[in-house]
């Protein structure tokens, strides 16, 4: 059960934290594209941001297994840290060069930040969801 609880917490940081700070960066106009994309994926026409939701979900599994045990601001630290490592990489190195994109962005610094800071808060909702569940010990 806790498993589907950390996909749960993935899944929804994804749409209140990642896009929520996607939203602020966009109303800020740091970026061209409004967040909340509906626009259908490749290859069953899913939801952009149902899509990004379901692998933030499958990316709350390995980021509870790596916090589940630190307490205090090492749990918090954890999260924010592979929350902002761990899919960032994912994305830069390996999703972008696929969409026919550039290499981190073509080492855009702009977007390799962006990229940072949006999974961190990504893994900090994923913390907030596991402490909400009840299966977080951060005292």
């Amino acid at each position: 059960m806790v498993w589907l609880k950390s996909f749960i917490a993935g899944f929804i940081a994804t749409l209140v934290c990642h896009q929520g700070l996607y939203t602020l960066f966009w109303l800020g106009g740091a970026v061209p594209n409004p967040p909340f994309a509906m626009v259908p994926t490749w290859p069953f026409g899913v939801p952009a941001v149902i899509s990004l939701a379901f692998w933030g979900g499958l990316w709350g599994l390995p980021v509870w297994w790596f916090i589940r045990d630190a307490v205090g601001r090492l749990f918090w630290l954890r999260a924010l840290v592979l929350g902002a490592l761990g899919p960032s990489a994912v994305a830069l190195f390996i999703v972008f060069p696929l969409k026919g994109m550039g290499v981190a962005g073509g080492w855009d610094p702009t977007i390799i930040m962006g990229a940072l800071m949006l999974n961190g808060a990504w893994g900090l909702g994923v913390a907030w969801g596991m402490r909400w569940a009840g299966e977080a010990r951060t005292i």
